[in-house]
């Protein structure tokens, strides 16, 4: 059977099944290759995505689609489809679809440290100061009704608009040691954090972090917790990525370079970690323990209102609609020209864009159609080879396939025959105001 090396992840493997003649592994995430509906999709809709088709090499498309099916007690079970191989060694940069995983891992250290210091919150003023050649400081975020910053803000900022500030400050909270650590240690093995975003982060400054205080109020006062700036001496995680050396030159400032962009040194996590993580988010039942983010339920709410949320629907920090449109940061089935999402659908994702890739990692739901599912899916769009020059193909290619496949999927999965109607009434306790 093609295309199932990602089941070989230590996150997806238990739940993997991978069929050999008849034999097949039965477990609450199946992955089909035969009769896979994904490929009939792409294949039946050439006007849509047969440049794609033509050009697998060229776009270095991957996609995940993971059917939900209920049981009489609600209880998911999950049977994923994969185009383009989902290959966990295929290199992609995953630009802002990293900071899901860190906020995450944000609410779990505060939640931890809390044991000794219960003062401490997710909305615990922070005044964050420098240590090293290129840290910034922080006192104020004039975005929070508090007017100081905080964690829990952060986390807002960077699901409502993929605030790449607010990602360094968690970066930053967390240490790059870590932030990788916690990821591997619950079997997301195909991870590499290892700098900042948008401000040309490398080593040394990349294993620096900067020092934290953590206080009772906007006084800024009483310290409930300080957090010396770090450095992390350790290696950063070894994989063994296939393409990191991308395109034919890339711009250096003003200069053009005429050799390949190494993106060793720079970020990735697998599209299997990526649906992974989201899927720990929402469905932490499903999950063995040790799997499990260790969060309460306020935590598990507030990720997902956020992640669900519209910009325009936020009173901190506010968001201006006509530059934060309501499909801003939803890719899949939304993707393009500023416009609302479709009637009665809710999108829970994280995208990110740079560098020519397009990527978006989305739970898509009606509840009144009585749909859900899982759809992660990367592209890359660079037509003349060159990486920094800011030409790159979004709009003509990009933004359309994103939208063009999530359409696809959904009406899909408006059709499709479930035994038993989900509820998703958990889901609708973080609705909107």
């Amino acid at each position: 059977m093609k295309n199932t090396r990602w089941c070989q992840d230590k996150w997806w493997g238990p739940f993997c099944a991978v069929i050999v003649g008849v034999n097949m592994l039965m477990s609450p995430i199946a992955v089909a290759q035969t009769g896979n509906p994904l490929r009939r999709l792409l294949h039946a809709d050439t006007a849509r995505f047969g440049r794609i088709l033509r050009a697998p090499k060229q776009y270095r498309v991957q996609i995940i689609y993971t059917q939900i099916n209920r049981d009489a007690q609600n209880k998911p079970h999950f049977r994923s489809y994969t185009y383009g191989g989902a290959n966990l060694r295929r290199y992609f940069y995953p630009a802002s679809t990293v900071k899901l995983p860190a906020a995450v891992l944000a609410l779990e250290k505060l939640r931890g440290l809390r044991t000794q210091h219960p003062a401490l919150t997710p909305e615990s003023p922070v005044r964050i100061d420098s240590a090293f050649a290129g840290q910034t400081r922080v006192v104020r975020d004039s975005t929070n009704s508090t007017g100081r910053a905080s964690i829990a803000h952060y986390i807002r900022k960077v699901l409502l608009v993929s605030d790449n500030d607010a990602y360094n400050r968690l970066y930053e909270f967390l240490g790059p040691g870590p932030l990788n650590a916690e990821l591997h240690r619950r079997g997301y093995q195909h991870v590499r954090l290892m700098h900042r975003l948008s401000v040309g982060d490398q080593e040394p400054g990349s294993r620096h972090t900067n020092p934290m205080t953590f206080f009772a109020d906007s006084s800024l006062q009483m310290p409930v917790y300080q957090q010396p700036g770090g450095f992390f001496a350790g290696a950063w995680p070894q994989l063994k990525l296939k393409g990191e050396k991308i395109g034919k030159g890339y711009m250096q400032g003003e200069k053009r370079i005429e050799q390949p962009l190494d993106f060793s040194t720079k970020n990735y996590i697998s599209l299997a970690s990526l649906q992974g993580v989201l899927r720990a988010i929402l469905f932490p039942e499903s999950l063995p323990a040790e799997r499990r983010f260790q969060l309460d339920a306020a935590d598990y709410q507030f990720l997902r209102r956020y992640m669900a949320m519209l910009p325009r629907e936020s009173e901190a920090p506010r968001y201006d609609s006509l530059e934060y449109p309501d499909n801003y940061a939803k890719f899949l089935l939304a993707g393009g020209p500023a416009g609302p999402l479709p009637s009665g659908v809710r999108i829970f994702n994280k995208i990110g864009q740079a560098y020519g890739f397009l990527i978006d990692n989305a739970y898509i739901t009606n509840e009144a159609q009585g749909v859900e599912f899982l759809l992660s899916a990367v592209i890359y769009t660079n037509a003349d080879g060159i990486l920094n020059d800011d030409k790159y193909e979004y709009d003509a290619i990009g933004f359309p396939f994103m939208r063009d496949l999530g359409q696809a999927v959904y009406q899909h999965e408006l059709k499709r025959l479930r035994r038993y109607r989900p509820n998703l009434s958990q889901f609708r306790e973080t609705q909107r105001k």
